[in-house]
């Protein structure tokens, strides 16, 4: 192949982005600091879903978004997710929670465990969303949380882990129910950065 031909292919395949679960080169994230608009009204953020790249050979490759508006700081977070890549055929629920870290350095593990600035138990964290029953592979659906974009106490910076099981919501009877409710491994995660307001 003559080399006029090979630096356009090398450019365009450097500019595929492709996941592939079970891959080690996944992204990885550092939670800053942010500084939110003091007069703020209404926040956005957005959380894009990425397969865990420390997962099994055939574990299911989620990938999507998970959506959050919140009208004030004394408002409710309205949570929107769109996510995609489960089991056609399954109806297995699939656990969902804020995790504290916003760092995907090691895949989904490096994302800390539940965030819990209140020290409280499992499944009173903010950010325990619970279980989810996939339709057709797909996730599609809204909630209101009592997580918050505002203040001290923000997710902002932090990760949205969906795991391979179901919470028990702390009724599982040891100290990992109350914890994380057993929800098994970490198939997928993001995280959580302000939106865009033009878009």
């Amino acid at each position: 192949m003559k080399s006029f031909y090979i630096l356009p292919l090398l450019a365009f395949l450097l500019s595929c982005h492709v996941h592939f679960c079970g891959s080690r080169s996944g992204l990885a994230y550092a939670s800053n600091p942010v500084s939110l608009p003091v007069n703020s009204n209404s926040l956005r953020a957005v959380c894009r879903m990425h397969p865990n790249t420390q997962l099994s050979p055939g574990m299911p490759c989620v990938y999507g978004h998970v959506f959050f508006k919140q009208s004030g700081p004394k408002e409710k977070l309205s949570v929107t997710f769109k996510l995609y890549g489960l089991p056609v055929y399954s109806q297995q629920p699939r656990a969902m929670h804020i995790h504290e870290y916003g760092d995907l350095s090691k895949g989904c593990g490096s994302t800390g465990g539940h965030y819990n600035p209140l020290g409280v138990n499992h499944p009173q964290h903010p950010g325990d969303f619970g279980n989810f029953v996939p339709v057709n592979g797909k996730i599609r659906q809204s909630l209101d949380s009592s997580a918050t974009l505002f203040g001290r106490l923000s997710i902002i910076g932090r990760s949205v882990v969906i795991h391979a099981g179901e919470d028990d919501l702390g009724r599982g009877g040891n100290v990992e129910s109350l914890l994380n409710g057993n929800a098994g491994r970490r198939l997928a995660c993001c995280v959580i950065g302000l939106a865009n307001p033009q878009n």
